[in-house]
């Protein structure tokens, strides 16, 4: 979901991860995930430290700390100061005003916990490799960065490349390869909806700054990443004639991930090579896309040539009988608009930055370059951003092969000439600034001649990007007999979790505000049992305080055996309430198929786990209520006021209008001042019982 969500995620996760080792004695410590997400914070910070690359459903960097996760990983996973140093960096660059700021709702919430985990005796170390662009690649995400973390200046750029499975290589293998069965069911476990239609994708920030950028948290169309999209369109969608990547979805703000082939949506990073100060990046973003598109094959290559010149090639492979005709590409930047460029018949657009120039050009394989379209894409109410700026380039397509080539470069890199030309095995495009010469063999061919991705000739030296250096797709190790360890933690836990519920009850049953809190923790269940229950704690209380000299071990057994399990009842109805809401929303498949709702099936039988880890027979607990009569009730009241209200309109206009007395107002507007407080009390308590 991003860097943003990641620290959403994460907010909550470390405090989980540090409760059970201080309370139950379960370390998460040594787990590989946790000793690499030092990695998902630093490798993913543009120069300057104050924005973060920002896939997904984004803002400008973080949703919640990342202090606070940086020092935790420091104290308890890490150890080596890096941080609390990149904690230090990041306060230190905070944007206070203007896009990047954190939220209001935010940016508080994790100061006690960042409090609590800071461990002075760590004095602040940066990586061994700070100060210099490192490539680092995210094998489950599918995401490749460069450049980041990076004090800001000159030639220190950031480059970023998308292309992965759908929820990350880890549960798309899950829920594909069926496994963990006693606990997943397939996408009904697991929420894809923030991700985007983005497999293929890129961002460049030349400088540090942002050039091409992602589009934030917005509508999940592919237009809005800096993708690609086909012409014609081979089925029912959002911008016939043209169709974007299958999990776009124009209905909803979430992406569409559950069912059909979208489910099946998956982008591959084939290489993310650094050579010789150069970096090689291609994706593989077929799968992405509608099978009857009759796409082959569709290639990104990213070449990083300087800090402040990119290379980025688009090959198209469509089978012998594709229908389609078209591609457009689209490329973003959330702050700053494009403006036109021409140089000697060739097309581009520029932004500018502090008086700076940014620029792109761009043509397809036979030299030729069409004008874009440049402007800016409003978002619909509901989303935190207004929209985005963006370029269209839109190319013609050939049978098999077609490629298209953009340049992207800073105001310190001068192009001067610019061409390309190809045939069915490679690709070959030239490149002079008022410095250097590249030219640039770009090997497409199903079998080529030499195992290489590219070559470049850089002035008279020679680089190359081998194949034996390209990404290999193996699967991680994954931990042996992990259901049976779960379980086995779960064990663990149990009894403890019983003792605490004997401890809690017995001091809370004392407390003057526990009839009002047992009330409203019971809201939602019946009425009589809702007395009943109370009364029944009062009168257990009420023993405890005539048996003080008593063992309170015996009255705390009582209390654990006696009570009904109030959490176990609002979760029981909580989840019965979600279930009917699902019904309606046409959705109900996501609950029905979970043990706690078995007797939705027309089962007699069915047990949900509450806080005593007892198992607690549900129709026992739960009984059946009926809020239509409530609402019934509620609905005659309200057609009996209007009535009684209009009755009283009619007599005001026509046998008290000429002779109102002092009296006969002040009745009038007393009925009424009564009328409106029933209304009132009414309103109360709808609103308590969500009638």
């Amino acid at each position: 979901e991003g860097v943003a969500y990641g620290t959403y995620t994460t907010r909550s996760l470390f405090q989980y991860i540090f409760l059970v080792q201080r309370h139950f004695d379960i370390a998460h410590f040594d787990h590989p995930w946790l000793k690499k997400h030092f990695a998902f914070l630093y490798r993913t910070i543009l120069p300057g430290f104050e924005r973060t690359v920002a896939i997904a459903d984004s803002n400008y960097n973080w949703f919640y700390g990342p202090e606070s996760q940086l020092v935790f990983l420091d104290k308890y996973v890490i150890r080596n100061g890096s941080g609390n140093w990149l904690a230090e960096l990041i306060h230190k660059n905070r944007v206070v005003e203007g896009p990047g700021q954190a939220g209001k709702g935010q940016r508080w919430c994790t100061l006690h916990t960042e409090f609590l985990w800071y461990d002075s005796n760590l004095s602040s170390t940066p990586p061994p490799d700070f100060g210099q662009s490192r490539m680092h690649f995210f094998e489950d995400w599918g995401v490749v960065t460069y450049g980041s973390a990076l004090p800001a200046g000159i030639n220190r750029t950031f480059l970023s490349f998308k292309s992965g499975k759908l929820g990350g290589r880890a549960i798309y293998d899950i829920v594909h390869q069926k496994k963990y069965k006693d606990w997943i069911n397939g996408w009904r476990n697991f929420n894809a909806g923030h991700e985007h239609p983005d497999q293929n994708s890129f961002t460049f920030a030349p400088n540090g700054v942002p050039f091409i950028t992602e589009a934030l948290y917005g509508p999940k169309y592919t237009f809005l990443n800096n993708a690609v999209m086909f012409s014609p369109a081979v089925s029912d969608n959002c911008f016939v004639p043209w169709e974007g990547q299958l999990t776009e979805n124009c209905n909803s703000k979430w992406l569409k991930y559950k069912h059909g082939s979208a489910a099946d949506t998956q982008g591959r990073v084939l290489a993310a090579i650094e050579s010789n100060g150069l970096v090689f990046i291609q994706g593989e973003g077929k799968g992405a896309y509608n099978s009857d598109l009759k796409i082959k094959s569709f290639k990104r290559n990213l070449l990083l040539l300087h800090p402040q010149l990119l290379l980025l090639v688009d090959q198209i492979n469509l089978e012998k009988d594709s229908p389609i005709e078209q591609m457009s590409s689209y490329f973003h930047n959330t702050d700053l608009p494009f403006e036109e460029t021409v140089i000697d018949g060739v097309h581009g657009a520029l932004i500018r930055h502090r008086g700076e120039l940014y620029k792109m050009f761009w043509m397809d394989d036979t030299g030729y370059s069409d004008k874009g379209v440049l402007g800016y894409r409003r978002y619909p109410p509901g989303y935190p951003y207004d929209g985005s700026n963006y370029v269209n380039v839109t190319m013609p397509l050939k049978n098999p092969i077609t490629r298209g080539a953009y340049i992207f470069f800073g105001p310190d890199v001068d192009v001067q000439s610019f061409s390309i030309r190809g045939d069915a095995q490679r690709v070959d495009i030239y490149l002079a600034t008022s410095e250097h010469t590249y030219t640039v063999y770009l090997l497409t061919g199903e079998v080529t001649s030499k195992p290489l991705f590219a070559m470049v000739l850089l002035d008279q030296k020679k680089i190359v990007f081998e194949k034996e250096a390209g990404v290999k797709d193996s699967p991680p190790v994954e931990v042996e007999d992990h259901v049976s360890l779960i379980e086995d933690h779960l064990q663990h836990i149990k009894p403890v979790f019983q003792q605490l519920e004997k401890q809690i009850l017995a001091h809370v049953l004392n407390t003057d505000n526990f009839k009002k809190t047992a009330e409203r923790l019971l809201q939602f269940t019946d009425k009589k049992t809702t007395e009943e229950v109370i009364e029944k704690m009062f009168s257990l209380s009420g023993k405890q305080n005539k048996n003080k000299n008593s063992k309170k071990g015996s009255l705390n057994d009582k209390l654990s055996e006696s009570l009904p399990d109030i959490f176990a009842q609002i979760e029981v109805t909580g989840m019965k309430h979600m279930y009917e809401e699902n019904l309606e929303e046409g959705d109900a498949q996501t609950f029905v198929d979970y043990g706690g709702l078995r007797y939705l099936k027309g089962r007699k039988g069915g047990f949900v786990k509450g806080r005593s880890y007892k198992e607690v027979h549900m129709i026992a607990t739960v009984k059946s209520t009926d809020p239509s009569i409530s609402a019934s009730y509620i609905r005659l009241f309200l057609i009996l006021n209007i009535a009684t209200f209009f009755m009283l309109l009619a007599l005001l206009l026509t046998r008290f209008q000429k002779t109102q007395s002092l009296h006969t107002q002040r009745c009038f507007y007393g009925i009424l001042l009564i009328d409106s407080f029933i209304l009132l009390c009414l309103y109360s308590s709808c609103s308590r019982t969500q009638c």
